[in-house]
């Protein structure tokens, strides 16, 4: 037998490493809840929205690899769907708990996520949502993965691309940061199209 932390090592659901995290005033206090309930501060929601906004650039950083998108499947336990509700499996933000435990647990993270850069980035976009009011919009109470909504990239490729196009990266994170892990990146990319695999081996070897 033998441990792997692959996102995605055969076809079945594959290894997550979702991430919840809540956010404190300077005093220690809990300031994502409005009240004892589920609802949203003001501070809670823009946290969120922030969240939203920024996800499909910093996939990157969630999703590191080749297999970390395979994991993405619709009516798996992986989100594929930008959106936020509460309690709701299905969506990529999942808000959670109630007054001073309420937080906001982010399932795009597979197994193989590097936990530091991945708290960056749910971080950086959090507080971009706070510096900017942006708000998340209305919890998605149905299926997100039948809602026709904006989905997570689907490769390592379209990741790379959206994550080197984005001036919030550069912003959070500084224009060396983005082109290191642009190049990691292509690095990846560029030694897997140079693999010959398995499936294509069984797929090709004595059929062509």
């Amino acid at each position: 037998m033998s441990l792997t932390f692959m996102a995605k090592p055969n076809d079945r659901e594959g290894n997550s490493c979702h991430i919840h995290l809540s956010l404190r005033d300077d005093d220690g206090v809990p300031v994502m809840a409005q009240g004892q309930g589920q609802g949203l501060s003001e501070t809670g929601r823009h946290f969120l929205g922030g969240q939203l906004a920024a996800l499909r650039e910093f996939t990157l950083l969630l999703a590191p690899n080749i297999s970390s998108y395979k994991r993405f499947v619709p009516g798996s336990f992986a989100p594929t769907t930008v959106a936020w509700g509460h309690d709701n499996h299905t969506c990529a933000l999942r808000v959670v708990g109630h007054g001073s435990s309420l937080r906001v647990e982010n399932r795009v993270p597979g197994g193989d996520v590097n936990p530091y850069l991945a708290s960056a980035a749910i971080v950086a976009a959090g507080l971009h949502g706070v510096e900017h009011g942006i708000e998340p919009g209305e919890p998605l109470t149905g299926n997100a993965y039948t809602s026709g909504l904006r989905t997570v990239p689907t490769t390592l490729r379209e990741a790379l691309q959206l994550w080197e196009g984005s001036a919030l990266a550069r912003e959070a994170f500084g224009e060396e940061v983005v082109a290191h892990y642009a190049n990691r990146a292509r690095v990846e990319l560029a030694a897997f199209d140079a693999a010959v695999t398995d499936w294509e081996m069984f797929r090709g070897f004595e059929r062509m």
